[in-house]
């Protein structure tokens, strides 16, 4: 049964389109756990492996920025994906606080296998937009999202100065 806006939403558009995005986020992924359940890989693994096989070694931190879960999760999908012997850990050359992942051979050759399904997944999920509104979409939702990240941040710069000044 499909719930509707709240009068107070349909008033307000920034409430109505956070309501919009979180059901569309929802929905889509549906798609892409679905797809990905099917090889007995998690939403989060799958992330790990994804910017792994897409950019090569990477550094934990990078990893955790591009996936966007916290730390302490991070910390667990790796340690599994390690156990699996889907990922490799090494300490960085340059600096030995850095550690590094990349991707072993079996986790090439899964992430090989995953990702042509779910990238059609994917299309198949937004497949209710033309490829021109999908790019309009892309192009409005990254205007937004670098947007709040501005917003918070000099929310958060006027709030440390007024502690500072007291």
């Amino acid at each position: 049964m499909k719930k509707r806006p709240t009068a107070k939403a349909r008033r307000d558009p920034a409430l109505h389109l956070w309501v919009v995005l979180a059901r569309a986020y929802d929905a889509i992924s549906r798609h892409a756990r679905a797809n990905i359940a099917r090889f007995e890989v998690g939403a989060t693994e799958f992330g790990v492996l994804e910017v792994l096989y897409h950019k090569g070694e990477q550094p934990v931190c990078e990893v955790q920025r591009r996936i966007l879960v916290e730390s302490s999760s991070t910390t667990y999908v790796v340690d599994k994906l390690v156990e699996r012997g889907l990922v490799r850990r090494r300490v960085s050359d340059a600096d030995r606080r850095e550690v590094l992942l990349t991707l072993t051979p079996a986790g090439r050759r899964i992430t090989k296998r995953i990702f042509p399904t779910h990238a059609a997944a994917m299309r198949h999920a937004v497949g209710a937009l033309s490829p021109r509104e999908q790019t309009q979409a892309a192009r409005l939702l990254r205007t937004l999202g670098l947007g709040a990240v501005e917003r918070r941040n000099a929310k958060e710069a006027a709030a440390q100065s007024r502690r500072s000044s007291n």
